[in-house]
């Protein structure tokens, strides 16, 4: 089963649904992408900063030469981490990106968010945040960059991640190249109605991270809010399509007018998730589905407050 797709505003077609790489451990997610593309997956996110860019080049590498899919059926997203901002390490940034995947383009290539860091000591990607420290550095620049590795062919297109409403006007008055998406996160605990209208009002998609919440994310507390898929209100709903809570959540968000991209490692879950095409919800159950929106989120990036450019600050979305 394939996704339908999404176009962008470049021309490029985005599938729906992606599969997300985010923590997945060693071993796993090369698994994971060969078992993904065997059953129809097309889109697939990634981020230098997750450390496994090699690990899910080598499954894509393996299952076109084996002709499962050819390139051009795929679209391989990943992102520019915070340590790389200055214009001058874009696009060798880019470069090194496609060298760990073993590709000859990108098709999307993304500033992870808009706060810029330098490395101090030893870098972590389980949590990258730390051993890092912040200065003030224009993303305008960082935009020009990105803009270069579209004119290389280094990638098909470019887009943000986890950039606020102004900051993504600010980057639209600058560009000679729009931003395609604006990867956020979106949950039915936080579902961006607003920043999403915001978004189609100037023809970029959402493309939603997280869309569970994270329940695996290592800085969860005892108390922060979470999904509950035994909600009575989710089970109803889920029963009347013979579907699970978690297909009727990313249902939920294909019907708001997003990407979801929720990662697993797990076969059964990543056939789950990709089963979501054969139903749509009803404006009575979106409505039911909005109640639990309390603006929480679970990837609220505490580590990067005080940097400028920070995303979640004094804004209105």
């Amino acid at each position: 089963m394939a996704a339908p797709t999404v176009t962008l505003n470049n021309g490029q077609k985005l599938p729906v649904l992606g599969l997300g790489t985010w923590l997945s451990a060693p071993g796993e997610v090369e698994q994971a992408i060969k078992y993904a593309i065997n059953i129809g997956y097309r889109h697939f996110d990634c981020a230098m900063v997750y450390g496994n860019e090699k690990e899910i080049g080598k499954a894509i590498r393996e299952k076109i030469a084996d002709k499962t899919v050819r390139r051009d059926e795929l679209f391989i997203t990943t992102k520019l981490w915070n340590t790389f901002h200055e214009m001058e390490k874009v696009v060798p940034t880019c470069m090194k990106s496609l060298e760990n995947f073993g590709l000859d383009y990108l098709d999307l290539y993304l500033i992870h968010w808009p706060c810029a860091q330098k490395i101090v000591g030893e870098f972590n990607p389980i949590n990258p945040f730390n051993n890092a420290s912040g200065f003030d550095y224009d993303y305008i620049n960082t935009w020009k960059g990105m803009e270069e590795c579209v004119k290389l062919g280094l990638t098909k297109g470019i887009g943000l991640s986890n950039f606020n409403s102004k900051q993504i006007d600010r980057v639209l008055q600058h560009a000679t190249i729009k931003p395609v998406v604006n990867q956020v996160e979106v949950t039915p605990l936080l579902n961006q109605k607003k920043l999403i209208k915001f978004c189609n009002d100037r023809n970029i998609v959402v493309v939603a991270y997280s869309p569970f919440a994270s329940p695996a994310r290592p800085w969860v507390k005892p108390g922060d809010p979470s999904i509950d898929f035994n909600d009575a209100k989710l089970v109803a709903i889920a029963k009347k399509y013979n579907k699970t809570s978690s297909q009727i959540i990313l249902r939920y968000l294909i019907d708001i007018g997003t990407v979801p991209i929720p990662k697993s490692s797990n076969k059964e879950r990543i056939k789950l998730n990709i089963e979501i095409f054969d139903f749509k919800l009803t404006l009575a159950e979106i409505k039911e589905i909005d109640s639990f929106n309390c603006n929480a989120r679970s990837v609220p990036a505490d580590e990067l407050k005080g940097i400028p450019h920070f995303p979640f600050d004094d804004v209105e979305f």
